[in-house]
């Protein structure tokens, strides 16, 4: 048995980011397929593991954690090549953390969902994320720009949660390079790393049943 096990599928860039932070580090870790598209995390079996009824769900040393920051947060402590060095680079990473989830991650992947995974989206609503995303991806490439790495001088958890849902530039209609360049040469930087994997081959669950 391994010493994570992340309760994940290959479609969720929430759970993509502890999935790449655990492979990167190079860590014992096993995923477990959540049936998500099959309403799961709907049962009452998932609740009792995750009362928000949400992925990702990390499994380690007697301790299940839930939500992709708190989790990434957890994993730093143990691989601490890949989480703040002080005080002011904590709070800087947990400023990014939180614009991630409340800014990037949330417009992101709601606009990318009604993309790719709904038959008849409301075109309106489509527009409206996808306006909302653009103007994350503007802040985070303006950022960007003058620096290779979110925080500090190398790869760490701000980088591995912004990045979740923005390699899946088919399934989000973008052309980094053309639109965002910082943000296409800081994803360049990312999938060089050593370790590195793209969510469809690190996690289990691609592809959907044609149903």
């Amino acid at each position: 048995m391994s010493e994570y096990t992340l309760h994940c599928f290959a479609q969720s860039g929430n759970a993509y980011k502890p999935a790449l932070l655990l492979e990167l580090a190079g860590a014992d870790w096993q995923p477990r397929l959540v049936d998500y598209f099959g309403g799961e995390t709907r049962t009452p079996a998932w609740r009792a593991l995750n009362a928000m009824g949400e992925v990702p769900v990390l499994e380690h040393a007697g301790e299940r954690l839930t939500q992709s920051g708190v989790i990434l947060d957890y994993l730093a402590q143990r691989f601490p090549q890949y989480g703040p060095r002080d005080e002011r680079e904590r709070r800087e990473v947990l400023r990014w953390l939180l614009w991630d989830n409340h800014k990037l991650t949330s417009y992101t992947a709601t606009y990318r969902f009604q993309r790719t995974f709904l038959k008849s989206p409301e075109p309106a609503v489509v527009a409206e994320f996808g306006k909302r995303a653009r103007a994350a991806w503007d802040v985070l490439d303006a950022h960007l720009a003058a620096r290779d790495f979110v925080v500090g001088e190398r790869l760490g958890i701000a980088d591995v949660s912004l990045a979740g849902y923005l390699f899946w530039e088919d399934e989000l209609g973008v052309d980094w390079c053309g639109s965002h360049p910082a943000i296409a040469a800081w994803l360049a930087r990312i999938r060089a790393t050593p370790r590195w994997r793209a969510p469809y081959d690190l996690m289990p669950g691609h592809p959907l049943p044609a149903a």
